[in-house]
């Protein structure tokens, strides 16, 4: 699985978000502690479905999941994208995020 390349196309769709992180050099280390996140996220929810349905397909579940965590991901970096150019992002609240997510696991 390829979390990094995931994550890194969700950066660009989100231009200012993207821009910001590149220009601050933050991009790299940004884009690998999402993938580590998504990563997380993606095995917590295979479990999560994996007990909710144990008769399932595990492909079917680990499709499911990723796809559950994904969205997870993008709806965060839409709430914390640039509304406009002149907005900046914080890596604050990214990381804020992120330890407060990984806390509920």
């Amino acid at each position: 699985m390829q979390y990094k390349t995931i994550v890194l196309e969700l950066l660009q769709q989100q231009m200012g978000l993207h821009e910001q992180l590149r220009i601050s050099r933050n991009l790299m280390p940004t884009l690998e502690t999402l993938a580590l996140e998504l990563r997380a996220s993606h095995h917590a929810w295979k479990e999560t479905l994996s007990l909710a349905r144990p008769n399932s397909d595990p492909i079917q579940i680990a499709s499911e999941a990723l796809e559950i965590a994904v969205q997870e991901l993008e709806t965060y970096l839409l709430s914390a994208s640039p509304q406009d150019e002149s907005e900046v992002f914080s890596l604050d609240q990214a990381m804020a995020y992120l330890q407060s997510h990984s806390s509920k696991e």
